[in-house]
């Protein structure tokens, strides 16, 4: 049978072509991926209000399938309404499903504490406004953030339209504008990134968390999965 190891439930928004293809390309042996989506269209509080109405119904598709933990991804959609509110987000899907969970946000402040990064300098794809709640929601966290650049995409499924190699270098361009940075953040979980993390980690010198990356990082630990996955950077080999 399929997760055999472990199952992990995870709630896409629905536009979505990148974050679960992602962790399924990396999924170790035993470990299956369970999925379903939010209807959002747009990255602004409006629209990240509407996904966040359906999080329950959501939640209660993946338990049926008896996953092991369930992720709520789309990054914004935990930090839109300021901090905590990914832990408020957690609460309500261990509620309605008995099942423990977690948000793509939780997973990259827990993973830029276990690399020991204070100061990241963070890309991402959104607009200026989810670029600000951002930088709140960091710095309340307890990091102090070095620079922050966002790509302006307001459609969700037009952040998966971004190349790799435009992500690696968009990126690589933030680093450049924040010389005291030590460490990188990428924010958006349909943005490619999984190909970039190792060539930016070797070009910078800075270790790098990306939304997908962390989310899966996570989730195999909350699943009691310990394995290191390469060409994911330090986050995958070393935590």
């Amino acid at each position: 049978m399929y997760g055999w190891r472990a199952k992990i439930g995870r709630i896409s928004p629905s536009p979505e072509t990148v974050g679960s293809e992602e962790w399924r390309r990396c999924l170790p042996d035993g470990v299956c991926l369970v999925e379903t989506r939010t209807l959002i269209h747009d990255v602004t509080p409006e629209g990240l209000a509407e996904a966040v109405t359906q999080v329950e119904r959501a939640a209660l598709e993946l338990a049926s399938a008896e996953v092991d933990v369930i992720v709520q991804a789309g990054t914004a959609i935990a930090f839109f309404r300021g901090f905590g509110h990914d832990s408020e987000l957690s609460r309500r899907i261990a509620a309605v499903t008995g099942i423990k969970a977690t948000t793509s946000l939780t997973a990259i402040v827990e993973a830029l504490r276990a690399l020991e990064i204070k100061k990241p300098a963070v890309a991402t794809s959104y607009i200026a406004d989810i670029d600000a709640r951002l930088v709140h929601v960091l710095e309340k966290s307890g990091f102090n953030v070095a620079a922050i650049e966002g790509m302006g995409i307001k459609r969700s499924i037009d952040m998966g339209k971004v190349e790799p190699a435009e992500t690696y270098r968009f990126a690589k361009e933030v680093t450049r504008s924040a010389p005291g940075a030590d460490g990188l953040l990428i924010s958006c979980g349909n943005l490619c990134s999984f190909e970039a993390i190792e060539p930016l980690e070797t070009d910078t010198g800075l270790p790098v968390v990306t939304s997908n990356q962390a989310g899966l990082w996570q989730a195999l630990r909350l699943v009691g999965v310990n394995e290191r996955l390469p060409n994911l950077g330090r986050l995958l080999q070393n935590h």
